[in-house]
């Protein structure tokens, strides 16, 4: 197993990822409004320290890993494990720039399921050595798995898991590094109980964003336009997308083994590209963009005026963490 800090540092951030929904995107024309400027994306931000330049972050990010390691070797050396610091084991590559709402970007990667941009460079990029690997490998099967233990936390029984197979450890039972970061970071916020009503109503209202009824307007134009466009049968902008990627979860099912340029996958690049420019073209006629985002908005601060002492509760204990 091969994880790394940067992984575990950005863990948290999934339930931010669900907010900001045009992340890492081109924003598109300037009188959309921006999703990292909604109301529930400055919220996360603060809660997560999420301030300042990305010069700032990341030496942040580096000097938290560096302390990170550091204890983690203290703690497997307590373990009666050797344990050397990974302090190589972080990259800052932003990537290219993803553009949906751009024709000639949209045209070349449609939705970004079957080809993107980086993705013959991220095959390419240099793999970080783990200076732990030939101490690792020198020790017997049973020692390997204590290892194994002691840094990561036990591997979850089956009655840990959730209904949907998910596992959510807390600090606890994530081994050394779970430990480390928790001397860093003190407690998520996010996963004290005293927050979990919240995180319930939190992951409620993103789950049926994409389906509020102020929607259904909107989305009734867009469909309109699709049909016209010779794609008909989507009720929702976001089926059109989400089509193509139960193509790809289904073309990956069926494989036994790689296939270099499979005639099956360019297929489905060829659908996707094709599907994605009309989905565009609907979504410039009908407006979506912005009228979707104004209705995120109204819908944020609904959602902040009705849980206002819980979202300030998270947020002070967020802050007070970090002190």
């Amino acid at each position: 197993m091969s994880r790394s800090f940067a992984a575990l540092a950005c863990a948290p951030l999934l339930a931010l990822a669900l907010v900001l929904a045009g992340c890492g995107a081109d924003p598109g024309p300037d009188s959309t409004p921006d999703p990292a400027d909604s109301p529930l994306s400055k919220y996360m931000m603060a809660v997560y320290g999420q301030s300042g330049d990305e010069e700032d972050w990341q030496k942040q990010a580096i000097e938290d890993n560096k302390k990170t390691e550091e204890l983690v070797a203290q703690c497997m050396n307590e373990e009666g494990f050797e344990y050397i610091p990974q302090t190589n084991n972080m990259s800052f590559d932003a990537g290219t720039e993803w553009k949906p709402e751009s024709e000639e970007w949209v045209a070349e990667y449609g939705y970004g399921a079957v080809n993107w941009p980086g993705r013959d460079d991220a095959n390419e990029q240099e793999q970080v050595e783990d200076p732990n690997q030939d101490y690792l490998t020198g020790l017997s099967e049973s020692e390997q798995m204590a290892y194994s233990e002691s840094l990561w936390g036990p591997q979850p029984a089956e009655e840990d898991l959730a209904e949907d197979g998910s596992y959510s450890p807390t600090w606890e039972e994530q081994g050394c590094y779970g430990w480390a970061s928790h001397e860093i970071r003190g407690d998520d916020p996010m996963q004290l109980e005293e927050h979990k009503p919240l995180m319930d109503a939190l992951q409620t209202f993103w789950q049926k964003q994409s389906t509020a009824p102020e929607l259904s307007e909107v989305d009734a134009e867009w469909a309109e336009c699709m049909a016209d466009g010779g794609h008909g049968g989507f009720a929702q902008q976001a089926d059109a997308q989400n089509s193509i990627q139960d193509e790809m979860n289904q073309y990956y099912e069926s494989q036994t083994e790689y296939v270099e340029n499979d005639p099956e996958l360019e297929e489905i690049g060829e659908r996707e590209i094709a599907l994605a420019l009309v989905d565009l073209e609907c979504r410039e006629k009908t407006d979506y963009r912005a009228k979707a985002a104004e209705i995120q908005f109204e819908l944020e601060e609904k959602f902040i005026a009705d849980h206002k002492a819980e979202l300030d509760a998270l947020k002070a204990d967020a802050e007070q963490g970090r002190k």
